[in-house]
């Protein structure tokens, strides 16, 4: 079955690998990226089955714009990958405001002014999907990727909530984690903050020294062309998950993680307990929902 796709940030990395796959496969594909070049060679060998438009994701009005106009020529869009992003790295104190200011509109605002901007198109046209390639990096934290981390954690947290309010529409939402893949994201995708003397034998000189290739660099064992692959193939199932996690590093860093913050909690739940009120009666555990609606037809 062909399908329509509004891409964002189909420059490079995995908006160019799923805009490549899909042109590939039959389907068609509105692009939009900064750097509407980049595109030249996809529309002389594809044509009409891909539209393009320029777009900086942080200008909201033109956003509104140009999803208006993708809805409008295209007819319908059965899917949408909010996809544009880039890393801002160094320790807290030495990133300006500017650079604080643009990661959280890029990463985060962006993401969500998309999701305003595409979800009354697709309620009114009777549902479809929606992914949002977010990082393991919003399960996750490291040192020196402080305002990287806020924007995902945040993006994260806003689809936690905003799925459950979209499943009544048929507009199922799937949140993409990979691991470190083997993209442009730590050079030519990433920008530091001005590095401060006193930060220089820690966390953050080290990730200086990666990036610049003065130290032996992350592993990156994500391929980029199976990660696109695998968030396509996610659209096509019937149910989609709501997390997609993909890589080896993602699978084991976010293990690790939920397995610590399980037992913090359960360390503390006695606790947590206590600071009850005191006339407070825990209630009865709910019902399950199937039991509920068998139980109710």
């Amino acid at each position: 079955m062909t399908r329509t796709w509004f891409i964002t940030g189909t420059s490079s990395g995995f908006g160019r690998h799923l805009t490549e796959q899909l042109l590939a496969r039959g389907d068609r594909v509105a692009a939009t990226a900064r750097r509407l070049e980049s595109l030249d060679d996809l529309a002389a060998r594809y044509g009409e089955r891909l539209w393009r438009s320029r777009l900086d994701v942080t200008d909201t009005s033109a956003l509104r714009e140009v999803v208006d106009r993708a809805f409008s020529d295209l007819g319908r869009i059965d899917v949408v990958v909010s996809n544009a992003g880039y890393g801002l790295f160094g320790a807290a104190e030495e990133l300006t405001d500017e650079q604080i200011d643009r990661q959280i509109a890029t990463n985060l605002t962006a993401s969500i002014q998309l999701a305003r901007a595409t979800v009354p198109h697709l309620r009114r046209q009777g549902g479809g999907r929606y992914i949002q390639v977010a990082s393991i990096g919003g399960q996750v934290a490291f040192p020196a990727m402080s305002l990287y981390h806020a924007t995902k954690w945040g993006i994260e947290g806003f689809w936690e909530s905003a799925a459950a309010e979209l499943a009544p529409f048929d507009i199922a939402v799937t949140v993409v984690e990979p691991g470190v893949s083997r993209t442009n994201f730590g050079a030519a995708s990433s920008v530091l903050g001005a590095p401060l003397p006193e930060y220089a034998d820690g966390p953050s000189g080290q990730l200086r020294g990666m990036l610049s290739g003065d130290l032996p660099p992350l592993p990156a064992p994500g391929d980029p062309a199976k990660i696109a692959a695998a968030i396509i193939a996610s659209a096509d199932e019937a149910k989609p998950p709501f997390r997609l996690t993909l890589g080896s590093d993602a699978y084991a860093l976010a293990t690790a993680a939920l397995r610590n913050r399980l037992e913090a909690l359960e360390a503390g739940r006695a606790l947590a307990h206590s600071t009850d009120a005191d006339d407070f009666t825990t209630p009865a555990p709910a019902a399950p929902a199937d039991l509920v609606d068998l139980v109710g037809n």
